[in-house]
């Protein structure tokens, strides 16, 4: 069933948000009442104008059941909670990632900063006195965009180093460079996201002890001496807030041959070293960080805004969806439930972020398509 949306055009489901999830495998046995592409644009429209979990959804369909008759047929009426819940809890996860996946690659991420970071759902455990079983998300955030490209649950932060590799297949890394925490500091992880046509840049920690500690003592020692013996590039920047000044500066060298590893890193081209100097009144904290990149030259800049980049994943993702989606105060925890509402909240933040109709922010976008039913429609049909 097809609706005018606008007056004179026909405009349908089909034509935006069920053109890429549409065809998801419908894992219920016999005596469904309830469509699946029904139930997943009722989930999609909830979500966006600030449904929370089940009930929610419920409430919210129910309460827009006339004007979501003008383009679905329901002809069972608005499901229960209790259903949205069991489909989502069986709904298979990887393929709805892979459907995730294919709307996003219309979105190009060529060229990017492909920024790769991983989030707990906070209250998504089963018991209180076992939270084992917490859902953790792996995303992959295109900085330039502002966007996930492509996310991937895994039991426990410590299953990361399993998960970017197969998150790293989804993408399309040529001319992008792809950013991880220390725990993707694998020799896999670099070769993989060389050989898709990108470059890495990793921050490095213990779990590569022998590479950390040769790094470590080179920038360190550069460090000492001013650099002066050392082939490089730096910059400074200082800012001030709520009265606190940091002064951060980024040194970048591309004398990796003194790293000697058998075998040797793959790609490795660059070593960078960020202090950074925290002042509170009079209080004064000095931090290093280390790095290792495929990037050549000593860039320090570009470089900066390389790791700059990587940060803004908190600011832009993970804040918005704790913040906005209230993702961690959420207690969706059966089957594969946590996992996919979970997904539907990226869907929602990233079709909001790519609408620039609306000249404001996340928040007032989600109350403008409860309130503005042709909005929310074009939400889901462009």
């Amino acid at each position: 069933m097809e609706v005018q949306a606008d007056g004179g055009n026909c405009a349908s489901p089909l034509d935006g948000f069920l053109r890429f999830f549409g065809d998801l495998p419908d894992a219920r046995g016999c005596n469904i009442i309830h469509r699946l592409s029904d139930i997943l644009v009722l989930a999609f429209c909830a979500v966006i104008c600030g449904a929370d979990g089940w009930v929610e959804v419920e409430t919210f369909c129910n309460a827009k059941l006339t004007w979501f008759k003008t383009f679905l047929e329901l002809p069972a009426g608005i499901p229960s909670h209790d259903t949205f819940g069991r489909v989502f809890s069986v709904l298979d996860p990887d393929a709805f990632e892979q459907r995730f996946t294919a709307w996003m690659k219309t979105l190009s991420a060529g060229g990017k900063l492909i920024a790769i970071d991983g989030k707990s759902i906070r209250r998504s455990f089963a018991h209180a006195w076992d939270k084992s079983g917490m859902a953790h998300m792996v995303s992959a955030f295109v900085a330039a965009n502002k966007m996930v490209f492509a996310q991937m649950k895994v039991d426990e932060k410590e299953n990361e180093i399993v998960a970017i590799p197969k998150l790293l297949e989804l993408l399309d890394l040529r001319g992008s460079v792809v950013t991880i925490d220390a725990m993707g500091c694998q020799r896999e992880i670099a070769g993989q996201i060389i050989a898709g046509g990108g470059d890495y840049v990793l921050a490095l920690k213990d779990n590569q002890p022998m590479l950390n500690q040769k790094v470590r003592a080179l920038l360190d020692e550069g460090r000492l001496e001013s650099f002066k013996e050392m082939r490089h590039g730096v910059i400074e920047s200082t800012e001030g807030d709520h009265g606190r000044i940091e002064t951060r500066k980024v040194w970048v060298s591309d004398e990796v041959q003194w790293i000697n590893l058998d075998p040797p890193w793959p790609g490795l081209a660059s070593l960078i070293l960020v202090e950074s100097t925290r002042q509170v009144e009079t209080k004064k904290m000095t931090f290093r960080r280390y790095y290792i990149s495929s990037l050549k030259g000593t860039d320090a800049p570009a470089m900066a805004g390389h790791i700059r980049g990587h940060w803004s994943v908190e600011n832009n993702l993970h804040w918005q969806l704790d913040v906005s989606f209230r993702e961690d105060e959420r207690r969706i925890r059966k089957g594969y439930a946590a996992e996919n509402f979970s997904r539907l909240c990226r869907i929602a933040l990233n079709r909001l972020k790519s609408d620039k109709t609306a000249k404001v922010g996340i928040k007032t976008k989600r109350l403008k398509a409860g309130w503005d039913e042709y909005y929310l429609f074009k939400l889901l049909t462009t």
